[in-house]
């Protein structure tokens, strides 16, 4: 058994994509193929997406599966006439929005994932710069301008918060990796001491680090199961000798770990 599912767009299909993997999540053990196609925004590149569509409708055991967040009416009316199951996620909720509201959509292409509001952009791009600055450690001046300061082992996940943190949030994330060294000292780093009310804490179970080390470093110091346990525990012996809110993010997604941090250090997105 065979079935294409194709996520369109008049944008980056970003959008598309995350809405129908939530619903696909739904739906375990269903074998399928992912085609995306971004940016189809006149009819031409439309006639060029359903031609593709056609041809999975003739070649799969299965009919195909369309998620769609084209915004312009004719484009997505011409697309339900292919032989797919179009999902189409504008015309589920606008139409009801806009009764809400009491006026027309819009209708514009591109706002959620383009530029948008200059400023907010700005913003967001200037968090991306931070966290880059202050990655791992590297230095902890400024960091009385960061909005929350992630501490952590090595490789449990602080940078890509960071960063998730800084581009959709605008959030100014910085981050810092304990060390035997800071271990060692029996309490919290002299450097992180003055932003004690910034600092969360992230911890990973130590069967799931060793694997991330590994395929790192394997077969070294750093990747050793002992090692790897032990610096686990003395992170979190310091997290609750000194009162540091910390996450297990073993099983988190990025997004889950981000909105989670965001709703227990009470920060507000600034874009």
């Amino acid at each position: 058994m065979s079935r294409t599912i194709f996520f369109i767009s008049d944008g980056t299909g970003i959008t598309a994509e995350t809405l129908g993997h939530a619903l696909l999540t739904q739906f375990q053990g269903i074998p399928y193929r992912e085609v995306s196609l971004p940016f189809i925004n006149d009819a031409e590149k439309l006639d060029w997406a359903i031609k593709r569509i056609e041809r999975a409708a003739e070649t799969d055991s299965n009919q195909p599966i369309v998620f769609c967040t084209i915004i312009d009416r004719d484009l997505r009316e011409r697309l339900t006439g292919c032989r797919a199951v179009v999902i189409d996620f504008f015309e589920a909720f606008t139409g009801r929005l806009e009764g809400v509201f009491g006026q027309p959509a819009a209708h514009v292409a591109g706002r959620f994932h383009g530029m948008g509001n200059v400023q907010d952009y700005g913003e967001r791009m200037s968090a991306v710069h931070y966290a880059l600055d202050h990655d791992d450690g590297v230095t902890t001046r400024d960091f009385e301008k960061a909005d929350i300061v992630l501490v952590g082992v090595s490789r449990s996940g602080k940078t890509p918060v960071s960063l998730y943190l800084a581009l959709n949030y605008g959030i100014q994330a910085a981050n810092y990796p304990f060390s035997d060294d800071d271990f060692a000292q029996g309490g919290l780093p002299e450097r992180l001491e003055p932003f004690r009310a910034k600092l969360f804490g992230l911890t990973i179970q130590p069967e799931r680090l060793q694997q991330i080390r590994q395929e790192r470093r394997r077969d070294s110091r750093y990747s050793d199961p002992e090692q790897v346990a032990a610096e686990i525990r003395a992170a979190e012996r310091l997290y609750r000798r000194e009162r540091i809110p910390f996450l297990d993010v073993t099983f988190m997604s990025v997004e889950e770990i981000a909105a989670t941090i965001l709703q227990q250090a009470g920060l507000k997105r600034r874009s």
